[in-house]
């Protein structure tokens, strides 16, 4: 997989060197078509060979998903703060996670910390669970279901 995502960024730097011109859109374009082309070449290949292909647009789903979520918080955040009812509920969620590493945990933990309104207070001594607390939390298993089929799953799918 690191085979192939470095061959990526060489195709995607030959681009940039072809056509003369460095900038985001250029780079992009070269990247994707440095993936079509080791596409092409591994279709035939190992399950292995194929794993950075099926990751790369996990990673891209994993970003938008992310940069959604990050902008719908700030929006609500937004909205209470200009709203002159105070109609707030903080509260803190112990939050059962399947994350097995380190790693992963502090993945979470960061991108919990990253969204407007949420904020990883702790992490129990056994690992199995995170203490979050929420800017304004109307029900506490909706917000966990939300994190465990969201963010954690699909946190999974892009590190695992």
């Amino acid at each position: 997989m690191i085979k192939n995502f470095l061959l990526n960024l060489l195709l995607s730097l030959v681009w940039v060197a072809l056509t003369g011109h460095l900038n985001y859109v250029n780079s992009l374009f070269g990247f994707l078509l440095g993936f079509a082309i080791l596409w092409m070449l591994t279709r035939t290949g190992t399950i292995e060979e194929k794993g950075y292909f099926y990751k790369v647009p996990k990673l891209l789903l994993f970003c938008i998903y992310f940069f959604y979520d990050m902008i719908r918080a700030n929006l609500e955040v937004t909205k209470e703060i200009l709203t002159p009812r105070f109609k707030l509920n903080p509260a803190v969620v112990i939050f059962e996670h399947s994350l097995k590493s380190d790693f992963e945990i502090t993945m979470i933990s960061n991108l919990i910390a990253l969204t407007p309104g949420t904020m990883v207070l702790n992490i129990s001594p056994d690992k199995k669970y995170l203490y979050i607390h929420s800017f304004n939390l109307k029900d506490k298993e909706k917000f966990a279901e939300k994190m465990r089929n969201g963010l954690e799953k699909k946190l999974i799918e892009v590190i695992r």
